[in-house]
């Protein structure tokens, strides 16, 4: 017997038991409770806008309820801000379903001012129950969004679907064939 040859058995065994040792401890990993929380952008608001005054109208609501959100959102910079404003919800259900009723400022895109402070109010319809924690979030052109605190909102009720616009579906399939259609007709090296 070689030397060579007398190595291989331990060699194998040490791989083995590495293998081994971690599945192991990536087992123990999963198994371990996880610790999840949500933090708020602050950089973004204190250099940029600030969202001030968040407030809800409730805690607990049925499905169908409107939330309101008001509060401030204050520029803290020396230039005009552009953005929009929605809210951000996150929830251990798959749904996470809000219909907006209403915004204020209204229009999709709003104009801050340097150093305008802006009051808002967004209502959203709640769709599906749940636990959901909501913040007002800015979304700010060239810049990103932001945060505002948030809080825990309950959702109890029956489920509201809403139907498919399967015009609009339809509508959007035809103008993207056809653009599929044209593009193949004129570059087909580009589509293939």
């Amino acid at each position: 017997m070689n030397k060579k040859s007398g190595n291989k058995p331990a060699m194998v065994f040490l791989i083995v038991t590495f293998i081994a040792g971690a599945s192991i401890l990536a087992s123990i990993i999963a198994l371990l409770p996880m610790a999840d929380g949500h933090g708020v952008q602050a950089q973004l608001q204190s250099r940029f806008v600030r969202i001030n005054d968040e407030a809800f109208s409730a805690q607990s609501l049925n499905t169908g309820d409107t939330l309101v959100v008001t509060g401030e959102l204050q520029s803290l910079v020396n230039r005009p801000m552009r953005g929009w404003i929605s809210l951000f919800s996150e929830s251990t259900n798959a749904g996470n379903r809000w219909e907006f009723v209403s915004r204020d400022p209204p229009g999709n895109i709003i104009e801050i001012q340097p150093q305008e402070t802006v009051p808002y109010q967004i209502e959203a319809k709640a769709l599906e129950p749940g636990i959901y924690h909501v913040h007002t979030q800015l979304n700010l052109a060239n810049v990103g969004p932001g945060l505002g605190p948030g809080q825990t909102i309950q959702v109890v009720g029956e489920p509201i679907l809403k139907p498919i616009p399967w015009n609009n579906i339809i509508y959007q399939s035809i103008i993207i064939a056809a653009g599929l259609g044209v593009t193949f007709a004129t570059r087909p090296w580009q589509v293939i």
